[in-house]
């Protein structure tokens, strides 16, 4: 992306100079008449420098740097004076302005001082950047639940994507929480502030499909009593969240890859096109290059959706996080009911941890509320587990491995000394209980 610049003068000749020299040398300008024109324009965060004039009509330049300095003390601005106005200039400087040039200035007068302003504005950017990361960190784990090295990972992830505007595809089973996930996405991100807006392609009749995603006016078919404001449309600057994506009728795919390629939608029945920022995560259970092979889903719209990747781990792959989500959900739910919350027996935690979860956190909660409410099933379906002694110390044994693995991000050494065994002995233990270290591996960790 081209460095961007609003130059504000209240003189067209000169404000189409600047224009030209800047853009010659690969600048992003914007011309502003007015002071109050630039405050319209700027947005919240803006990535490039204001350059002003000191003496205009109206708002002048002083009045511009104290407006916008409350808005973004760190945004760097350049004030342009004629000779007299230097004590003004100076004046400037010590309020916050970042330089002031002096009528009449060349080109390679105004470029250096501009570069050197971006230079600072980028390093301020960076820098606020990694600050949200680590208030996000902590915020995150509190929503994204769990200490296992997927979760650790999933988080990551996260965060990372989040800061991006490309499109996400997740993966993952019935109840992983993929609605939680592209949340997060959303509101660890810049467009947190606008809709989030979610769709579940399996709940929408064929014959609405149309109408619900791309909106209708009034009268564009039986029935169409008024506009419509469809969910792409309602999604604009914020995140459309596509669940079960594969249920997305042929007829509909093509007219979504149609609005994202072109970044632009019409209304059912109406001829006037909507320009369209947003972003798209699309959630998916079955493999949608599988279903493509199958003739089921456009290639072509795989390709817009699938930019980045999300795979959702199921429950039954972190079962070390079993004990805590169960805990949490109990407490919030015996908080919500006004009931106290009971302990959790070795018996019932010994279900937890063998039971498979195939429908995941979903499942997991529902059998948190059923233990609040001491109703029978909070472990699982107890006629088919296997309730004998030895069972559940296996059971313990693979949760112990589980946990020690993870505190020791797969570093084996760790893990020997942790628990006291020898390498022999662990490496059996892990493999008896379906145990990869390369599932809780550190890029530091030794082999």
């Amino acid at each position: 992306m081209k460095p961007s610049v609003i130059f504000v003068d209240d003189e067209a000749p000169i404000r189409e100079a600047v224009r030209q020299w800047l853009e010659r040398s690969g600048f992003a300008v914007q011309l502003c008449a007015n002071a109050k024109e630039c405050l319209t324009l700027l947005p919240e965060d803006f990535p490039g420098v204001v350059i002003s004039d000191l003496r205009m009509p109206g708002m002048d330049g002083m009045a511009l740097l104290e407006e916008v300095l409350a808005r973004d003390p760190e945004l760097p601005f350049l004030l342009v004076t004629a000779h007299g106005d230097v004590p003004q200039a100076v004046e400037a400087m010590r309020l916050g302005a970042y330089d002031f040039i002096e009528k009449p200035f060349t080109p390679e007068r105004l470029l250096g001082s501009l570069r050197r302003a971006l230079e600072k504005r980028q390093l301020t950017r960076e820098n606020r950047q990694l600050r949200q990361q680590v208030e996000h960190k902590d915020e995150l784990a509190g929503r994204l639940l769990g200490s296992s090295a997927a979760m650790t990972q999933l988080r990551r992830q996260v965060l990372e994507l989040a800061q991006t505007p490309a499109n996400v595809l997740m993966r993952g089973e019935t109840g992983s929480g993929k609605e939680l996930v592209a949340r997060c996405l959303h509101d660890f991100g810049p467009r947190a502030q606008n809709a989030f807006v979610a769709v579940n392609c399996a709940a929408i009749p064929e014959h609405l499909f149309e109408s619900e995603l791309f909106g209708h006016e009034s009268g564009a078919f039986t029935g169409a009593q008024g506009k419509r404001i469809g969910k792409i449309e309602h999604a604009n600057g914020g995140t459309l969240f596509l669940d079960e994506i594969e249920s997305m009728p042929m007829s509909q795919q093509v007219k979504l890859l149609r609005v994202l390629q072109e970044r632009q939608l019409e209304r059912l029945g109406s001829n006037q096109v909507i320009d369209l920022d947003l972003r798209v995560v699309a959630a998916t259970k079955p493999d949608l290059h599988e279903r493509v092979r199958e003739g089921t889903f456009r290639q072509d719209l795989l390709y817009r959706l699938h930019v980045a990747e999300l795979q959702l781990p199921a429950l039954r792959e972190r079962r070390e996080d079993v004990p805590a989500l169960f805990e949490y959900h109990a407490r919030q739910i015996a908080e919500r009911f006004g009931r106290p919350l009971p302990p959790i027996p070795p018996t019932l935690l010994a279900h937890l941890l063998a039971h498979d979860w195939p429908g995941n956190v979903r499942e997991l909660v529902n059998a948190a509320e059923r233990h609040v409410l001491a109703l029978p099933g909070a472990g699982g379906d107890s006629a088919t587990a296997d309730n004998s002694l030895s069972a559940r110390m296996e059971a313990y044994e693979a949760q112990c491995l589980r946990e020690a693995l993870a505190s020791c991000h797969g570093d084996m050494k760790l893990v020997t000394e942790l628990l006291q065994l020898p390498r022999r002995t662990l490496n059996e233990k892990m493999q008896r209980h379906g145990l990869q270290r390369t599932d809780f591996l550190d890029d530091n960790a030794p082999t």
